[in-house]
């Protein structure tokens, strides 16, 4: 299987630097979502697990979603997409303004917004990236791109507290849809597709995923990135309430979001420079078992400010570093022709993750009142995990052809 870079319509220096923007908005406003809980579950008489269903939906939409808009972005181009999802992503945001229940709510938050997150997602733009940017330097620019969204998060978090201060969080949430919206001028920076080589069928959906699952390690690699997902959902969503009932302000829950974006630009780009010269899947082993310490200590330990910031510093060098590693496997394994749709794939069992780490935090707590019950289990997940990531062979699935059968 042979498909090179494709030479990109503008410069690829401004490729690269638009699509870390578009995937620093749509992290970024994804990552702020924890800090609605306490003003929307206040303000509209809703529950702590009403609220978490509704972004338990919007992480499980997001993941099915997720393959077709690699696949449409494979086939069509990755500017198409990331235009049209930039719109349904704003449109989504802004309906959760003005939703006066909960299935409202989960419509608008849930479904819409999910959707809009998997189309102008950084999925997409890393999609894009692997079409233009030549093997060698992959991992670290799937690195750059994931750096990026951590930076959307470090900027969002106290932009959208800060919207919520002024304005109150409906007048927030509008604000935000506006900023989306600037995803759609910059997704002509990332038009075009990826070609095959002459001699090479355009294999249906199915047909691909089907010759894809048939390679063990990249089943192993799907099952592993569910934790990741349970892990990053659970935190994002409930640590700001989390803090807070531990009697810290809601201001300290918005920065411990901020500062887990800030170091995790740190994690992406070491984690993508290290992914280029050591095995990928053992470093993903490593980046489980360390979250899976970190909580620990974190329990252990009398919650602080400090204690608050300082595990916010440690899971932010963890938080996405597992992205440009696997999205670095699923390319080394079948190449950038289908990336977008079997990385989807992959992300698929990571929203599943979520869906359920989100889900099973509010009903943990509104059962029991506390969240310890997650926490451990997230612990018991990272080890999991660790585990399952240790046989994958990092090498080219030799099976994986692209030709007619």
């Amino acid at each position: 299987m042979t498909v090179t870079a494709a030479r990109p319509a503008v410069p690829l220096p401004l490729v690269i630097i638009a699509g870390c923007i578009i995937a620093a908005i749509g992290f970024g406003t994804r990552g702020s979502f924890g800090l609605f809980t306490l003003p929307v579950t206040e303000d509209l008489g809703f529950s702590r697990e009403q609220w978490g269903m509704a972004m338990a939906v919007q992480n499980l939409v997001w993941g099915i979603a997720q393959p077709f808009a690699g696949g449409m972005a494979d086939k069509y181009g990755s500017g198409r997409v990331l235009a049209a999802g930039g719109l349904i992503y704003a449109l989504g945001v802004l309906g959760m303004a003005f939703s006066p229940d909960t299935l409202t709510m989960t419509l608008t938050a849930g479904v819409v917004t999910g959707v809009g997150i998997a189309v102008a997602s950084f999925g997409v733009v890393m999609a894009a990236f692997g079409r233009v940017v030549p093997a060698e330097k992959r991992s670290f620019v799937f690195g750059i791109a994931t750096a990026a969204s951590s930076a959307g998060q470090f900027i969002f978090a106290p932009l959208g507290q800060g919207f919520i201060s002024a304005f109150g969080w409906q007048m927030a949430l509008v604000w935000i849809a506006v900023i989306l919206l600037l995803v759609i001028p910059l997704s002509a920076a990332l038009r075009g597709r990826t070609e095959s080589t002459p001699g090479q069928a355009d294999l249906p959906f199915m047909q691909a995923l089907a010759r894809a699952w048939g390679h063990g390690s990249y089943r192993l690699l799907v099952i592993g990135f569910f934790v990741c997902g349970f892990h990053l959902a659970f935190i994002n969503v409930h640590m700001p309430a989390y803090l807070v009932q531990c009697g810290l302000s809601p201001e300290v829950g918005s920065w411990t979001i901020a500062v887990i974006g800030l170091f995790n630009i740190a994690g992406s780009l070491l984690s993508g420079w290290l992914g280029s010269r050591l095995p990928k899947q053992m470093l993903l082993a490593s980046i489980y078992f360390l979250r899976a310490l970190l909580i620990a200590a974190f329990l252990l330990i009398p919650v602080s400010e400090v204690t608050a910031y300082a595990f916010a510093a440690g899971m932010g060098l963890l938080w996405l570093s597992t992205v440009p590693l696997t999205a670095g496997l699923v390319t080394l394994f079948f190449g950038p022709r289908y990336m977008g749709m079997l990385y989807g794939v992959a992300f698929l069992s990571h929203q599943i993750g979520s869906f359920i780490g989100v889900w099973l935090g509010g009903v943990v707590y509104d059962q029991t009142g506390a969240y310890d019950l997650v926490w451990y289990l997230g612990i018991l997940l990272g080890l999991g995990s660790a585990a399952i990531h240790i046989p994958i062979n990092e090498r080219s699935a030799t099976n994986f052809s692209l030709n007619p059968a």
